[in-house]
């Protein structure tokens, strides 16, 4: 039998499951890749907010990058929260050495409005660590913390992707509009194309981990070999299909369905 393809997730805890690792497995899983994750940080949070964060050592972190890459080299690999410097150094070195295709959930703020990102970590996730993405795939609040450009408008998403191309140096970028009024429309960005995929707003509260369960659809999809652009559209399916039939779980902003998509 042929190998099972694999996507790797390196990312922070959510014990409701809505957010973070446990999310990204279940995507994995449901776009029939077999999913690793290597812990950042164990929180304690809910659909209400983030009550605590415990962020793992930068060595401990190191050596559970080790125990995955010395017996299994995964065909793609995502990052999501990463609190500190110390373990983007470790992330940035795995990448380096094997060279594999890499997406960033640049997690910086919780659906429910918490910081999830050391200040000082930032600068070097924009110097350091974006540059190595296959792509990155923003909201509109990251973006705009990232890029520096302020964004209320479809230009001003066309100005901050310039950004991300052209000075800070990742080779796509997909920013998702559903934090603007206009509609949850959302963007490829890449140094030849841009590609918009748009849908009609759902009206729910419950988007909890939507940008996790985004850019693990794409990991998945990279893992099987497919393009960024195939990638990008089944994600936008994906999450929509999520959002649309959620489980209406918790009594905050709920989690998103990771089983409804019946897509190919």
């Amino acid at each position: 039998m042929s190998r099972m393809p694999i996507a790797l997730t390196v990312a922070g805890t959510d014990p409701t499951g809505g957010a973070g690792v446990l999310a990204d497995i279940k995507t994995f899983h449901s776009r029939q890749v077999f999913g690793m994750a290597a812990i950042t940080a164990l929180t304690a949070q809910n659909t209400i907010g983030v009550q605590d964060v415990h962020n793992i050592p930068g060595q401990f972190l190191q050596e559970q990058l080790d125990s995955i890459f010395s017996d299994e080299v995964p065909d793609a690999m995502k990052s999501g929260m990463i609190a500190n410097e110390e373990m983007m150094t470790v992330i940035k070195e795995c990448v380096e050495h094997h060279q594999v295709p890499y997406i960033i959930d640049p997690v910086m703020i919780a659906t429910s409005g918490d910081p999830l990102i050391d200040e000082d970590a930032a600068e070097f996730l924009r110097t350091q660590l974006l540059p190595l993405a296959l792509t990155v795939t923003p909201n509109i609040h990251e973006a705009e913390k990232i890029s520096g450009q302020q964004i209320s408008s479809e230009g001003d998403i066309k100005k901050a992707a310039d950004i991300f191309l052209n000075d800070i140096g990742v080779q796509s970028v997909v920013i998702t509009g559903g934090h603007l009024d206009s509609g949850p429309t959302d963007y490829l960005f890449t140094a030849d194309n841009a590609i918009e995929l748009s849908e009609t707003r759902i009206d729910t509260t419950n988007t909890h981990g939507t940008g996790c369960t985004f850019s693990a659809v794409m990991t998945a999809e990279l893992a099987k070999g497919k393009s960024i652009e195939e990638s990008f559209r089944t994600a936008k399916r994906y999450i929509t299909s999520a959002i649309r039939y959620n489980p209406n779980i918790g009594k905050g902003n709920g989690p998103v369905s990771h089983f409804s998509y019946k897509g190919e």
